[in-house]
């Protein structure tokens, strides 16, 4: 009876072994890829099933291939993911650069090796095939096979998936590496320096800086190059090499995102030094604006490539960010606005900072230009923050590019001031305007230009040189007190608001009245004496 249920259960467990046995499918690019996988496998190794999976070979040559496409995967750590593999019999590519029916594996790392529907069947392309030999050696230098060779059997002694000799030669390696880095890091130094005596011509300390400490992570990214072609030779385990590739490219990210922005802080170092050499102080403030948005589009691409090492598809990261961007521009659109005007004032330059500007309500001296607004500080020191939008917008009077600064004003003479003393008045004022230093001697007037109120009405426009603001009143007031002084030698007083009453017939009552001295040599050497 015992004998009966032990045949029973031998005869079920035969029946569902023979039900799970694999055979050769390549009805699908998951099929054809898991065929070609599951046959080389160390429990599992039958290559001629393997080989059904290329197409146009056969025999040993098809084997051949097959056993080199799986040692190109594991030499560069790539494990197929199959749940990401489509099961459609008619998947086709929409996104590749060829759109068909085909699939590629490790579109990112090795775009040459694809599957392909021919017939009712999916292969491993021609191409694919007719690349394997180039990829391996590639991969797998002239060594490599030669290195196996010669390795006494305790060597292959394996401790936690690692044979001794990959121990042994992983530790050369390490050790090798150490040597390079502190040589190379001398060579590229000495190189990056060559290279900014010979393009830029100067040196400065936060350049010298920067090349400093960009020397070590590109010693650093040529040693991880060096590894990875290297790893591939001591043939480790496909989990091993999936972890090791993983982590030198995570490194690789990170010391090219280093690089980048010790880059762009050597570009802004050197713009920094053209913009201080200009007249233009907005080129100023556009320097901390540039390193920000530079600084943030390195990170963004380095963030959006280390995705990318963790199974991210990148296009999928794209439009997400197009979609957040959209999103979030929708729900800042003064954001937005105001970015854009920031972009028009540097590219236009209505004004530098400095400037003194009249914009609307608004008048004073230009501070700084910053992303969303500018700041503006009024003459009594209060400060003005306008949104960039609206100011890239407005009419803006900038006081700043004026070649002159124009002063007007009407001096008021008495009325009783007789011709004369009006006409040597004005040849006087003349005068003393042609021989301040801070006004535009070939373009003034000086002119008797009608009857006030109370006062005979003498128009004094006039062009100082200086464009500050403090400058130009300093030089008011030397002009000021130059009339004044003139008028005193000359005899003539200013008038002020007044009324005159005329009383006729009123007993010893006479009306006020100066006694002018209109002698014609004395007025005369009166201006030739203005200096």
């Amino acid at each position: 009876m015992m004998r009966k249920i032990l045949l029973f259960f031998l005869m079920i467990s035969s029946t569902l072994i023979a039900q799970n046995t694999v055979k050769v499918d390549l009805s699908s690019p998951n099929a054809t890829i898991y065929t070609h996988l599951y046959f080389l496998q160390p429990d599992s190794y039958e290559p001629e099933k393997a080989a059904a999976s290329i197409y146009g070979y056969e025999g040993e040559e098809a084997q051949d291939i097959a056993l080199k496409l799986k040692k190109i995967l594991d030499g560069k750590g790539l494990k197929v993911d199959f749940s990401k593999v489509p099961t459609d019999k008619n998947y086709s590519d929409t996104i590749g650069y060829k759109i068909g029916h085909r699939y590629v594996l490790f579109p990112y790392q090795i775009p040459q090796i694809y599957v392909e529907k021919i017939g009712e069947k999916w292969y491993y392309s021609k191409e694919t095939a007719s690349q394997v030999n180039t990829l391996y050696r590639s991969i797998y230098p002239w060594y490599s096979e030669k290195l196996q060779q010669v390795i006494p059997n305790f060597g292959h002694y394996k401790l936690f998936k690692i044979e001794l000799w990959q121990y042994l030669g992983l530790l050369l390696l390490i050790t090798i590496c150490v040597f390079l880095f502190f040589v190379l890091r001398k060579i590229i130094y000495y190189t990056l320096r060559k290279l900014q005596f010979k393009i830029l011509k100067k040196s400065n300390k936060n350049i010298n800086l920067a090349l400093k400490k960009l020397t070590r992570p590109i010693v650093l990214l040529i040693l991880i190059w060096l590894l990875k072609k290297i790893v591939p030779s001591f043939l480790l385990d496909l989990d091993i090499n999936a972890a090791l590739f993983l982590a030198l490219n995570i490194m690789t990210t990170v010391f090219w995102i280093y690089v980048f922005l010790k880059l762009v802080k050597v570009f802004m170092s050197i713009y920094a030094d053209f913009a201080e050499s200009t007249h233009n102080k907005l080129d100023d403030q556009l320097v901390p604006i540039l390193q920000n948005f530079l600084t943030g589009v390195v990170i963004f691409l380095g963030i959006l490539k280390l995705l990318t090492l963790f199974g991210v598809d990148p296009a999928a990261v794209i439009a997400g960010a197009s979609i957040g961007g959209i999103a979030v521009a929708l729900a800042s659109q003064d954001t937005v606005k105001n970015l854009i005007g920031t972009i028009m004032i540097f590219v236009d330059k209505p004004f530098h900072i400095g400037d003194w500007i009249e914009a609307g309500e608004v008048v004073g001296t230009v501070e700084t230009v910053g992303f969303r607004s500018t700041t503006v500080r009024a003459a009594d020191t209060s400060v003005y923050q306008i949104p960039n939008s609206t100011l890239s917008e407005m009419v803006v009077n900038n006081k700043g590019l004026r070649a002159y600064r124009r002063y007007t004003t009407n001096l008021g003479l008495r009325y009783d001031t007789p011709p004369e003393l009006v006409e040597a008045f004005v040849k006087g004022v003349r005068k003393i305007i042609e021989l301040h230093p801070d006004t535009r001697e070939e373009a003034f007037n000086v002119e008797f230009t009608g009857f006030g109120d109370s006062a005979l009405l003498i128009l004094v426009n006039v062009y100082f040189t200086a464009l500050d603001w403090s400058v130009e009143q300093a030089a008011k007031h030397s002009l000021h007190l130059s009339i004044l002084k003139f008028a005193k030698e000359l005899g003539v007083d200013f008038a002020f608001p007044s009324t005159t009453v005329m009383i006729e017939q009123f007993p010893e009552k006479k009306g006020l009245a100066l006694n002018y001295d209109v002698e014609n040599k004395r007025i005369q050497q009166i201006i030739d004496n203005l200096k």
